[in-house]
């Protein structure tokens, strides 16, 4: 057993062998990316998402992510990127996509967001039509993205909220085409441009050269970015769901874990070679 195997057998105790040995190998890559979903994964999910924040833990474990060489962090969030900006307080070292792919953040300034004008016809139908939707159930809300919209559930009762989703799936099918859906935990998200974080995953490899990736997640539209995972990489589910990720911790306290883990595996590496630095 290596020194840096050792090193994994000591730190986290609670984590499963197999995920320890798979942090190891994973921490010997030449050109590391960590990508995380923010809500539900670094944050705990709350009923108000512009009150999420990072939990302590994984906001000093992904700093030290992203002050190592050879390494880049990015979050990778459903959320708009002006909202995922406000709430994660990432700093311009980090990579940020919102909007499942629609929107990002690299290292020098991007485009400016537009959309054609078929696609701007078709967002404001969309808006209209979920208003209604939204107007006749209590606690239910729309929240309002560059290509879309998101139809939140969290607070209404289990009836109004199968209605709310029902409805708006009738209503928008009826009303407008071509429209991405994706189910989340109690939201529903149309939009009128298709991305997904397995898109966005696949973009940011190449962005960053990366020989291996880490993608951590706990929704169902990050299943996209586990199914882009390759051989090398690692995948870890947060809490329960049916995932094609290796791995799965349960909730936000034990992301923590795994990330300061993988920083201090990453540092030893980092410390052995040279050429890293």
């Amino acid at each position: 057993m290596s020194s840096l195997d050792s090193r994994a057998g000591q730190d986290g105790p609670w984590l499963p062998a197999a995920l320890r040995d798979a942090l190891a190998d994973l921490a010997r890559t030449e050109r590391l990316l960590v990508a995380l979903d923010f809500d539900g994964t670094l944050a705990p999910v709350v009923d108000d998402p512009a009150k999420a924040r990072a939990l302590p833990g994984n906001r000093a474990a992904v700093r030290r992510l992203s002050e190592l060489p050879a390494t880049r962090v990015a979050l990778v969030s459903g959320r708009a990127l002006d909202s995922l900006e406000e709430v994660s307080g990432a700093g311009d070292e980090t990579l940020l996509v919102g909007s499942h792919g629609v929107e990002l953040r690299l290292d020098s300034p991007d485009d400016v967001f537009t959309l054609d004008e078929d696609e701007q016809a078709r967002l404001g139908l969309l808006g209209d039509v979920l208003d209604q939707v939204a107007d006749n159930l209590d606690e239910v809300w729309v929240e309002a993205k560059p290509a879309g919209f998101a139809l939140h559930t969290r607070m209404a009762t289990d009836k109004d909220s199968r209605v709310a989703h029902l409805v708006a799936l009738s209503e928008t099918r009826a009303e407008i085409n071509d429209l991405t859906v994706r189910r989340g935990k109690d939201v529903l998200e149309f939009s009128v441009r298709s991305t997904t974080k397995g898109e966005a995953v696949e973009h940011l490899r190449r962005y960053t050269h990366s020989t291996a990736v880490f993608y951590a997640g706990d929704d169902v539209t990050d299943e996209d970015a586990f199914e882009a995972l390759g051989p090398a990489d690692l995948g870890v589910k947060i809490g329960p769901g049916t995932t094609v990720a290796d791995h799965r911790v349960a909730g936000p306290d034990e992301v923590a874990e795994v990330l300061t883990l993988l920083a201090d595996l990453r540092s030893a590496w980092a410390e052995r070679t040279p050429a890293s630095n």
